[in-house]
């Protein structure tokens, strides 16, 4: 299993408990999209995770607020509910309403809204999640593949999205499913030509696990390999399809607390690639949890690094984290709600790398993402 995959779970997390108790749940009008875009302004948007410091409706609300002050957008990343999409674009259900509230609140709040679609356990990377028990675990299956694209389909049709993503750091499964990637790739591609022709001005993507993709974190699979020998092939056997070559990132996993974070890193990706580059998720932690290091000053070079050497052609950036969470306030929920706690000790390693202190004060990084936003 994948240290930097267990993030995922907060995000759900959020959406399933929180999302519905902030908006009227009565109103399944769809928000309208803004007339003027901060997507046509030409420059980098800078956007967050929905996730809150605290299990709270409170903690939810001053969460959009925050992000409004500090960003463009919010990316919103939610679990295939597969039986809901599996007969039909159209319909009613949990999962259409609480992507609904969050649309709401993200408009309520000044902000745009950037789609990722997920099929995969954010606890392990190279596995399903929420399958019924009888479904083959596959890209090949019938049934999958139709509930994908039934729910690609309705975020369109619903949202108008600038950016939708098809899968988030791909790379991991496709290490993981060598016999299955085609399969999936096969499935975008599909996806792809149906969005494009009813939305063309949609820019469609997956995200590649930056720091995986480079065998920073060697794994059995990857042969002989070396580290900072980018597996190209994973990522160009979806063009000529892909039009943002977007990353996610969490280099304290690797260059500790000081961030020596090589001056050509990121790099390669622009001169792989004459596309748009993205930062879709990503981070580092401003203290130790465990054997993880962190400090403010490696944050502050982490955000300065992304900027140096991407900045340019940066399309969006996401820092995943606009607050620190409260380990403690997720897991008491976790637990009211018959889940393990442990799950939420698991993300400890990601608990730091929001830019401000889980009760809203600011950290040094914050100043810097800040001006890069203002530059723009």
């Amino acid at each position: 299993m994948y240290l930097f995959a267990r993030k995922k779970a907060f995000s759900a997390f959020l959406i399933l408990i929180l999302t519905a108790l902030a908006c009227n749940r009565s109103d399944q009008s769809i928000p309208p999209t803004p007339q003027n875009s901060i997507f046509d302004s030409g420059r980098t948007v800078y956007g967050f995770f929905p996730s809150p410091p605290e299990v709270t409706l409170q903690s939810v609300l001053q969460t959009f607020k925050d992000s409004s002050r500090h960003g463009d957008f919010i990316l919103i990343q939610q679990n295939a509910s597969w039986e809901d999409f599996l007969n039909g674009v159209e319909g009613e259900s949990q999962t259409r309403t609480d992507i609904l509230n969050q649309v709401k609140l993200t408009r309520q709040n000044h902000l745009e809204t950037i789609f990722v679609l997920d099929a995969l356990n954010g606890l392990n990377r190279r596995e399903f999640i929420g399958l019924p028990e009888d479904w083959e675990a596959s890209f090949a299956n019938p049934n999958i593949r139709a509930a994908y694209k039934n729910y690609a389909l309705w975020v369109v049709r619903s949202f108008h999205p600038r950016y939708l993503g098809l899968a988030s750091e791909i790379n991991t499964y496709m290490d993981a499913h060598p016999d299955d990637a085609p399969n999936f790739i096969s499935l975008y591609n599909e996806i792809y030509t149906l969005v494009k022709a009813e939305s063309p001005k949609t820019l469609i993507f997956v995200t590649f696990q930056w720091d995986d993709l480079n065998n920073m974190f060697p794994q059995p699979e990857e042969g002989n390999r070396q580290r900072r020998q980018p597996n190209w092939e994973q990522v160009e056997a979806f063009e000529p399809n892909l039009d943002v070559w977007a990353i996610s990132t969490y280099p304290y996993f690797i260059f500790g607390t000081q961030a020596e974070i090589p001056a050509d890193y990121y790099t390669p990706l622009l001169a792989r690639t004459d596309k748009p580059v993205a930062v879709a998720e990503g981070g580092f932690s401003s203290l130790d949890f465990g054997t993880v290091q962190g400090s403010p000053e490696g944050q502050v070079a982490y955000l300065n690094t992304i900027h140096t050497q991407l900045g340019p052609r940066l399309a969006f950036w996401v820092n995943t984290l606009l607050s620190d969470f409260n380990i403690d306030s997720y897991a008491e929920q976790m637990k009211k709600d018959g889940r393990d706690p442990q799950d939420a000790q698991a993300l400890g390693a990601f608990a730091y790398i929001g830019l401000q202190n889980t009760d809203g004060s600011p950290k040094p990084a914050l100043e810097v993402w800040d001006k890069f936003q203002a530059s723009q």
